[in-house]
């Protein structure tokens, strides 16, 4: 099942997170993001993207050395729809985040000091997009769909957090 289908899945069962509020308020806050930045969806969406690659290969590396436990934990932390630099700082060295902003620079053409201040909102709002899979009576107990859908992506193309988002959305415009 790929990520769109576990968040869609996780809003339809009462033990997980998900809800369309929560989708609405998701997609809100990158909406929100473009108009501050004056960028247009798809440059958002391109961030997102890269954003979400980083995210992924750094919640895998919690995992490898904290367990499931440690990558949940960074989720259900930092992930929120609010500014949070504690976030960025949680997953990302210094020279990773030059990585990113350099990567989301080159694909959008957004300036360098705009991406390093949508990073504070960019990675909550990715970490806030896998928590819906989180159980909601007992978050560290019985797995996270949605996060496991993304850390065991296949790198084949087919999971991008930038999309889900996307096809989200028309779901709920539906």
């Amino acid at each position: 099942m790929g990520l769109l289908d576990q968040i869609l899945s996780a809003v339809d069962n009462p033990n997980q997170q998900a809800s369309t509020g929560q989708l609405a308020s998701i997609l809100s806050s990158v909406d929100q993001l473009s108009n501050s930045y004056n960028t247009n969806p798809s440059t958002m969406q391109s961030a997102l993207s890269i954003v979400g690659n980083y995210v992924r290969s750094a919640l895998q590396q919690k995992r490898a050395e904290a367990g499931y436990e440690g990558a949940q934990s960074i989720v259900d932390r930092y992930s929120g729809t609010y500014p949070n630099p504690q976030a960025v700082d949680a997953l990302f060295g210094s020279y990773q985040i030059q990585q990113i902003v350099q990567a989301v620079a080159q694909r959008t053409g957004l300036n360098a000091n705009s991406i390093l201040e949508m990073l504070p909102i960019l990675v909550p709002v990715v970490l806030n997009l896998l928590r819906t899979g989180s159980n909601t009576q007992h978050p560290q107990r019985g797995g996270n769909p949605v996060l496991n859908s993304f850390l065991d992506a296949d790198r084949d193309g087919d999971v991008d957090i930038a999309d889900a988002m996307m096809m989200a959305g028309r779901y709920l415009s539906r």
